[in-house]
């Protein structure tokens, strides 16, 4: 399927336009990096401790916000899950603390105190117990303590507690974390117990599903690799350009690809959007499929070349490109709109794994065209401005 047939856009001709676009967007993302939002970075690389909490209906982000903010709670990021029925009603809390054993359970504590006072929908007191939090070993000693059935302090007596604990408990976990209502306990429980957690028992409507910990040096580590694998990345197809065409095809696809990442983490910054690992492995995507997109047009210039030697290299390129254009949109935009509905209809856990898709496909396939190319013309012509022989860049060199 050919959708350009004939094509003769002039592309060189439009190089001033192109690098004005480039230059805007790449000062525009460095001077956020820079002075305005920095890069902000996700637990996986800052350290600090990420908790998830499920509420019972759509819980309210600023509400939460505003409580930790009365808790005192500094640096906290909230993000809402949304799409599927498992994530339903959740969100993940991060705190930015020095994460280390004993913060785990003080992280958990923390946050399970500030959505009690300030969010819950019942809230507690001396001997209460919260359904929607308590673990299973705490709720069956809170029975045996209160001994709603008169059985005593006996081992018959604790285990038979711990039953009706771990009944409640599974109950609890069939219904995802959280306790609908205590009356429906009514065949899960005997009625004694039953009337014992009408009593002295609540929901507090939100329930702590999982509590993470990433170290600083853990972060460091894998900051360190993030950075290793792109660098790795970017030499390894330098090397591989430079033996399958010349160092100056390898050149031009590293600073295309350089400049579509560079752009890529700008919008993030600009947008104040984390970076993640997710993040990092879509970078590392991008720079595979921005690669493989230039490769195309550079293997369609070296056929054009051996060809027509006598022809000026900016013509050839503009041909070149003309007639790979029709692959490039039906591939590029096909993908496009992929990742577009991933990006729209992911949810919140992909958003930055498809934004940086999102982005990258539109900024690859702009830059194959407009920086990538143009460079090996600009080349030529600066080893003709110097009175040196041009290298073509089709593995040969030529007298000019």
């Amino acid at each position: 399927m050919e959708l350009f047939r004939d094509a003769k856009i002039d592309w060189l001709g439009k190089k001033w336009y192109f690098l004005g676009f480039s230059l805007i967007f790449s000062v525009a993302g460095v001077l956020s990096l820079l002075f305005w939002h920095g890069l902000p970075q996700d637990v996986d690389f800052r350290g600090g401790t990420v908790i998830r909490v499920k509420f019972d209906q759509q819980p309210n982000v600023d509400h939460i916000r505003v409580a930790a903010d009365k808790a005192g709670l500094k640096d906290i990021r909230i993000q809402s899950i949304t799409g599927g029925q498992a994530t339903n009603n959740e969100v993940i809390i991060s705190l930015a603390q020095s994460a280390n054993e004993t913060s785990l359970d003080q992280g958990r504590a923390t946050i399970l105190q500030t959505l009690e006072a300030n969010y819950a929908h019942t809230g507690g007191g001396p001997g209460r117990v919260d359904l929607d939090n308590v673990g299973q070993a705490s709720l069956a000693e809170w029975l045996a303590q209160k001994d709603p059935e008169h059985l005593g302090a006996s081992d018959a007596s604790q285990q038979h507690y711990a039953q009706q604990a771990a009944a409640i408990f599974n109950y609890r976990n069939g219904r995802g974390g959280l306790v609908d209502s205590i009356d429906n306990l009514a065949g899960v429980t005997t009625p004694a117990v039953l009337a014992e957690l009408k009593q002295d028992a609540y929901l507090s409507g939100f329930t702590i599903r999982n509590v993470e910990i990433v170290g600083p040096q853990v972060g460091a580590q894998l900051k360190k690799q993030a950075l290793l694998a792109t660098l790795y990345s970017l030499a390894g197809m330098l090397v591989y350009l430079w033996f399958r065409f010349e160092l100056i095809y390898g050149v031009a696809a590293v600073v295309a690809v350089f400049h579509d990442t560079l752009i890529t983490v700008g919008a993030f910054s600009l947008t104040n959007q984390e970076i993640s690992l997710t993040v990092i492995a879509a970078i590392l995507t991008l720079v595979g499929y921005s690669m493989n997109d230039t490769i195309v047009v550079f293997d369609r210039i070296r056929e054009n070349l051996r060809l027509t030697r006598r022809e000026p290299l900016a013509d050839i390129v503009n041909r070149s490109i003309n007639q790979t254009l029709s692959r490039t949109v039906l591939t590029s935009g096909l993908t496009f709109l992929t990742v577009l509905s991933l990006y729209l209809f992911g949810g919140e856990v992909l958003h930055g794994f498809s934004f940086a898709l999102v982005v990258g496909i539109l900024i690859g396939t702009y830059s194959s065209i407009a920086v990538a190319a143009p460079m090996l013309v600009a080349y030529q012509e600066w080893r003709q401005g110097r009175g040196r022989a041009a290298v073509l860049p089709a593995a040969k060199k030529a007298r000019v």
